[in-house]
């Protein structure tokens, strides 16, 4: 691995689903170090009963992260990473039409259906190989163009959430690879929008830029911006993997070229790494994504509704005056009754905001099982419903893949859950490689390195990414009482 003499410092803005981090990366002698340099809320805002991002707000703490990671020792390279789906769209001058839509919003509910009627399910997946979901880009385009045609006529520029953030800072128009392919409007074995699909919805081709692949230099920060954040010499931003879970895929600390990842957060992603996409009817029965990645490859995964079942829950209970902390809770959970009641997390009633707790206690109830009553019931059912979510999702990806896996790695915000870590390796039957924490972050900071080439190949990034944490390894326990219960999971997801 490359050992340069002097430290390179990059930094990395990562936007999740409740808070943004403007983080430097430390890099030397074939270790990253992190430095947090600017944190700040992001959550949505609800304005006549539509679901936006603050976009304007989160700029102005992008303005403010640069400014403190200036004073905090300055930087080489700047990298924006989100979650998939949003966009902006700019109309004449490139004015921002509106401020752009949360993927939680509501006005796609029932349009992947409605969406048959003009391109079949298997047409759909046949040519992107993407998950059908709601929130996907093309259902909010849908959604656009059924209830706002006035919007979309206006727009000459669809900007995804980073490539958009990116614009503001450097003046450029782009789209990289691995954000343009969670939109379902990218032709998977070509890597390019697909024709056929935009004219079969009727959406014009006029709205999407170029797509860039990973680890493009777009441009350097407008002067102004430079001038106002006290950065002295141009800065340029680099067009890093910009879906967050492409970029903790990259940072996935394994040496074998065949793994198997949970990137778990307030969504689970669970999948594999492949040179080229699975598009077949196995996987489209399972509805598995094939997503774009870094260098090219494809993240083939499923999306799980993940810790977001527990933060919601949390959020419910203090509503009602119960102030959990997570600690607390997974202390009620360990005190309940294992295995004893089950949900979909999947389930579409686990998706919007709301009272969660009471929807476990409807599922059940509706699914003949046992009601859960107390919280520690409750945390319980939620907690082993996913860990048997990751199992289902587990042996759908052998038997699309062909191949077996001796272990899983699980990396993000949710390798600090030592309780759900530990019932994942229990009810997957597989030992689990918990770290980095701050996967996303580093997958971007390594691309940032790749492309100024400090760092020779992904091998090289995934290599220095080992070589800078140290995994938790949880063994399996308890696997014949999982092994038995896992039927009466597999009953919930058919009812």
């Amino acid at each position: 691995m490359t050992k340069p003499t002097k430290e390179v410092r990059v930094l990395a803005f990562d936007f999740g689903a409740s808070s943004g981090r403007a983080i430097l990366g430390l890099f030397r002698d074939g270790k990253i170090c992190l430095q947090e340099v600017h944190r700040f809320a992001n959550e949505p805002v609800s304005v006549g009963g539509t679901v936006y991002w603050d976009v304007l707000r989160q700029f102005h703490e992008i303005r403010q992260g640069l400014t403190l990671a200036q004073q905090a020792g300055g930087f080489s390279s700047v990298g924006i990473d989100t979650w998939g789906v949003d966009f902006g769209l700019l109309g004449q001058g490139d004015a921002l039409l509106e401020n752009p839509v949360h993927y939680r919003d509501m006005r796609t509910k029932g349009l992947v259906e409605e969406s048959f009627q003009t391109l079949s399910r298997e047409k759909q997946y046949g040519i992107t190989g993407i998950q059908f979901m709601e929130l996907n880009t093309l259902y909010q385009l849908l959604a656009l163009k059924k209830y706002r045609p006035h919007i979309l006529a206006q727009a000459q520029t669809l900007l995804f959430m980073p490539d958009l953030f990116a614009f503001m800072l450097t003046g450029k128009k782009t789209t990289e690879f691995s954000i343009a392919t969670t939109s379902q409007l990218v032709d998977i074995n070509r890597g390019d929008w697909s024709r056929e699909l935009l004219e079969a919805f009727g959406l014009p081709k006029r709205l999407l830029c170029d797509i860039v692949p990973s680890g493009t230099v777009l441009g350097d920060i407008l002067p102004d911006i430079c001038a106002d954040s006290g950065i002295p010499a141009p800065v340029p931003v680099i067009s890093v993997c910009g879906h967050d879970t492409q970029s903790a895929i990259t940072a996935v600390p394994c040496s074998q070229e065949d793994f198997v990842f949970l990137s778990s957060g307030t969504w689970s992603l669970f999948g594999t790494e492949l040179q080229t996409p699975i598009v077949n009817e196995t996987s489209l029965a399972l509805n598995i994504t094939n997503e774009g990645g870094c260098g090219g490859a494809t993240g083939f995964l499923k999306n799980i509704i993940g810790l977001w079942l527990i933060q919601e829950s949390r959020r419910q209970f203090a509503r009602e005056g119960m102030d959990y902390s997570y600690a607390e809770l997974e202390a009620l959970a360990l005190e309940a009754e294992p295995l004893s009641r089950f949900i979909d997390p999947d389930a579409p009633e686990f998706v919007p905001h709301g009272n969660i707790p009471q929807r476990v206690r409807d599922f059940c109830a509706r699914t003949g099982q046992n009601v859960p009553q107390s919280v520690g019931e409750v945390m319980r059912c939620i907690y082993e419903s996913l860990a048997m979510k990751y199992r289902y999702t587990f042996e759908s990806l052998c038997r699309c893949t062909g191949k077996d896996y001796p272990a899983i790695h699980v990396i993000g915000g949710g390798v600090k859950d030592t309780f759900l870590c530990q019932l994942t390796a229990n009810a997957c039957e597989r030992q689990v490689f918990a770290g980095p924490i701050e996967a996303t972050v580093l997958g971007n900071i390594a691309v940032q390195l790749l492309s100024m080439g400090v760092l020779p190949d992904i091998a090289a990034a995934r290599a220095c990414v080992a070589n800078s944490v140290s995994p938790v390894v949880y063994n399996p326990q308890d696997t014949v009482q999982w092994e038995n219960a896992y039927g009466r999971f597999l009953g919930c997801l058919e009812s």
